[in-house]
């Protein structure tokens, strides 16, 4: 599955962007919150989301990179988030808000820092519905890939195997046609990509076509998830 984000989109034609993207290959449009707190960088916020909503035909995975986000997930529910997904180092009682967004009916993720280990997962990965390793450090768009990260979601997907969790794959940063065939090989279930498709010269549709065509012709030997949620 891809995931367009929003973070490298036009900022002064969003509109135009979400109409634009409708009818791609997207499955999802990612939706990346800052609160230059928890990463040194502001971001969007909810009248951008309830905005964005407006015009969108995928559902919305918001990623919040803040702090506390358990006082603001009621709120990204009605602004128009599809899905939450909340960082495992900002939430101290992390079973309590996976629970808090499961119960406002979205899919509830955990996203977890390139310093983080799976392994600190075990306990709630029965719980999730998606798990999002960052490939980058979050806060800015434009990263390099860090290399370590598909060792990272091979021993995630065996975890999620071990405790018989169906949660899906995200990997999010420095996403490109180079390492996209190989995540996808270790066992990631959705590709986040914001400057590799928004910035491609050919634009975000055609680039995410080429994504998508490129997937397609790879031979994965592990079973790779195909639910659209």
């Amino acid at each position: 599955m891809l995931a367009p984000s929003f973070l490298a989109a036009d900022l002064a034609n969003l509109q135009a962007e979400t109409e634009l993207l409708a009818n791609s290959a997207a499955d999802w449009l990612h939706f990346d919150v800052m609160d230059g707190r928890f990463v040194p960088n502001i971001s969007f916020g909810l009248p951008v989301l309830q905005a964005v909503a407006r015009y969108a035909k995928q559902p919305i995975d918001v990623h919040l990179m803040i702090e506390e986000p358990q006082h603001y997930l009621s709120a990204f529910r009605d602004a128009g988030a599809s899905g939450i997904t909340v960082h495992y180092e900002a939430c101290p009682h992390l079973h309590r808000v996976v629970q808090q967004i499961k119960q406002l009916g979205c899919r509830a993720g955990v996203a977890l820092n390139p310093h983080t280990p799976v392994a600190l997962l075990e306990d709630i990965a029965a719980d999730l519905d998606v798990v999002l390793i960052m490939s980058v450090n979050p806060g800015f768009g434009g990263q390099a890939f860090i290399p370590n990260t598909l060792k990272k979601v091979a021993m995630l997907k065996e975890l999620l195997l071990d405790s018989g969790s169906e949660a899906l794959i995200e990997v999010d940063g420095g996403v490109n046609m180079d390492n996209a065939g190989p995540l996808v090989e270790a066992g990631a279930d959705v590709l986040v990509a914001g400057n590799f498709v928004f910035s491609a010269p050919e634009g975000p549709v055609a680039t995410l076509a080429r994504l998508r065509e490129h997937l397609a012709g790879l031979e994965i030997g592990t079973e790779v998830s195909t639910r659209r949620q």
